[in-house]
C-alpha cells in the first residue's frame, strides 16, 4: 500500500494494492494492524454508504463534540472528495485538501476527527462507503457552506449542484460560534 501525505499532517490518500487477472480483481480494503501502522489507528464503529447521482454534494459536514474520523472511498462511479481544517487553534484552520476517488483508481482518504468533510458526484452515479470512528450523533452535527469564499475549495466543473436544504442553508466558517468548533490538540488530531 502506498501513503501519500497532505499539505495537512493526519490527511491520507491511501493507494491499496490491486490485485486483477481475468477473473477481475482483489483488493484488501481494511486491515487494523496495516493500517494502524500507517497512522490510522482508530477503532471504527459503523460503517455507511451514500448513492448518489451526478451533481450531487454532500457536505460540508461535521460532529462535535463526537467526531468523526472517517475512511472513505467510492465503491462505485466517482466522486471528488474534500477535507476542512475546522480545528479551532489549528495552523491549517480553514484549509482544506481535495482528491478524487474511483472505482478505478480504488484510493482511499482519511479525513481526521476535527474536519468537515464532504464530496461531489462527478459520474453518472456513485456509491460512497465510509468507515466512522464514532456513532452518528444527528444533535451534534452541523454543516459549513461548501462554497465559502474564504476556504475556497476548488471544486470540478461548472457548479450548480444539487443539495440538502440543511447544506445549501450552512453558514460560512467565519459564521460559527467557536464554542461549536472542535479544538486543535497537536499534529495527532484531536
Amino acid at each position: 500500500m502506498e501513503v501519500v501525505e497532505t499539505k495537512i499532517p493526519g490527511v491520507l490518500l491511501l493507494k491499496p494494492k490491486v490485485f486483477g487477472d481475468q477473473r477481475g480483481w482483489f483488493m484488501e480494503s481494511w486491515q487494523n494492524e496495516r493500517y494502524a501502522s500507517l497512522g490510522i489507528p482508530e477503532q471504527f464503529v459503523q460503517d455507511n454508504m451514500a448513492y448518489s447521482e451526478q451533481g450531487v454534494l454532500r457536505g460540508l459536514h461535521i460532529q462535535n463534540p463526537y467526531g468523526q474520523g472517517k475512511l472513505v472511498q467510492a465503491i462505485k462511479g466517482e466522486v471528488f472528495d474534500v477535507a476542512v481544517d475546522v480545528r479551532k487553534g489549528s495552523p491549517w484552520f480553514g484549509q482544506w485538501v481535495g482528491v478524487h476517488l474511483s472505482e478505478s483508481n480504488h484510493h482511499q482518504f482519511y479525513v481526521p476527527v476535527g474536519f468537515a468533510h464532504g464530496y461531489l458526484v462527478l459520474s453518472e452515479e456513485a456509491i460512497f462507503a465510509y468507515k466512522c470512528t464514532d456513532h452518528y450523533h444527528p444533535e451534534t452535527q452541523f454543516s459549513v457552506r461548501w462554497d465559502d469564499p474564504e476556504i475556497g475549495i476548488e471544486w470540478p466543473g461548472g457548479l450548480n449542484p444539487l443539495l440538502a436544504e440543511k447544506d445549501r442553508d450552512a453558514p460560512l466558517l467565519s459564521e460559527i460560534p467557536e464554542e461549536t468548533l472542535p479544538l486543535y490538540m497537536g499534529e495527532k488530531g484531536v
